[in-house]
């Protein structure tokens, strides 16, 4: 779950972690309101999950109502690489004599917690050079010491005026990122004041859906941004679903799979629907949960099925694409691709099946190109 930046920002107040003060609406008359309770100059500031608001408008400094009202009222307008602005966030402005980068997340590969903190904030992390990164790998079982940290900052070369409350900030966001669940934990800037003051000028935090459970007040979190009808289906079905605007549906077993599905619909010409990973399910009940998210979606003329056994059995993933479709009334048919574990067998139990409705191919990209083809009416 990705938190817009006022959540995040509420999100570390929690820890104790010092952001700006501000409050959000969606209103342009409460956003005058809003700035004349925190005190000009203000910031107004578009909440969409993703980046590049300042480069599209979405970020704007205001001195008076006057200049509240025109921007929140533009702002408010706005579609920010697809997102439309329905809710601004208006702070009091920071005084700023640097901006910093930390953050916290999951190295996999390690194993380990990264932390990754940098003297330039304030721009995408991925164009600072990696030299001028400096990175903490933390074993969980030992966690974050103050120790460690203040050691942390000095090999960033962060302003010795900074370092004392780059320390305590740096600690309290490694709680919230451990105590408060999440797989990702970012300041992007994080500020240093004219008068040597260290806070959070803005926030992203991403939580572990797993960790729901142990979080009831997450549940405040819903509703901000228009739920994608399909994805709450997939959700609540238990498949990793992520709706896009094509027409060719996907479903394959692993995300790499999947991935690549998604990659090899774009390089025939057509366009992915979305991106579904059935994982090891092979069941009827699992291929028919699918099939009725994507029966969901009217957009899709098309549906192909990439399947590649490994522990999953070909033959089994053949037999609940039949059970599926005697459960759902597709609007689209059915391309499949096997190979893998059973292969022969599972596309013998297709082809004994094989109509207009449901199409056996032989290999990944010629069932690409027959989906393409069929979902553009050739």
């Amino acid at each position: 779950m990705d938190l817009l930046e006022y959540q995040g920002k509420q999100y570390f107040a929690k820890f104790g972690i010092p952001v700006s003060a501000g409050e959000v609406t969606d209103n342009v008359d409460d956003a005058v309101a809003i700035a004349e309770k925190v005190g000009y100059p203000v910031v107004v500031k578009a909440q969409v999950l993703t980046g590049g608001r300042g480069k599209a408008g979405g970020v704007k400094l205001a001195n008076n109502a006057d200049e509240v009202r025109f921007h929140a009222t533009n702002i408010l307008k706005l579609t920010i690489n697809g997102h439309v602005v329905r809710k601004i966030w208006i702070e009091r402005a920071s005084d700023i004599a640097e901006e910093y980068y930390a953050s916290f997340t999951l190295d996999r590969s390690k194993k380990l917690h990264l932390g990754m903190l940098s003297a330039q904030g304030g721009v995408e992390i991925e164009s600072v050079p990696d030299e001028d990164i400096a990175k903490i790998w933390i074993d969980p079982v030992v966690g974050l010491t103050a120790d460690a940290a203040r050691q942390w900052v000095l090999d960033a070369k962060l302003n010795p005026k900074a370092t004392d409350g780059a320390v305590d900030i740096l600690l309290k966001l490694y709680d919230c990122y451990i105590n408060g669940d999440a797989t990702l934990a970012e300041i992007n800037p994080l500020i240093l004041t004219p008068d040597g003051k260290v806070h959070a000028l803005d926030a992203k935090v991403s939580l572990d859906d797993a960790a729901a459970h142990r979080h009831p007040e997450w549940e405040n979190f819903t509703g901000l941004e228009p739920i994608d009808e399909r994805e709450r289906m997939a959700k609540e079905k238990d498949l990793q679903y992520v709706g896009l605007d094509g027409t060719v549906g996907i479903i394959a077993n692993g995300a790499g799979l999947a991935m690549s599905t998604v990659d090899i619909v774009s390089q025939v010409g057509g366009k992915a629907a979305n991106f579904l990973d059935i994982g090891g399910g092979a069941s009827a009940d699992h291929m028919a949960n699918a099939l009725t998210v994507i029966n969901h979606d009217e957009n899709v003329k098309a549906v192909f099925i990439n399947i590649f056994g490994g522990i999953t059995r070909c033959d089994e993933v053949a037999r609940g694409i039949i059970q599926a479709m005697e459960r759902v009334q597709l609007r689209a048919p059915l391309i499949v691709r096997l190979d893998g574990t059973n292969a022969e067998e599972g596309r013998k139990i297709i082809e004994e099946h094989a109509s207009d409705r449901l199409i056996m191919k032989p290999n990944m990209l010629v069932a690409a190109q027959t989906a393409v083809e069929i979902a553009k009416g050739k």
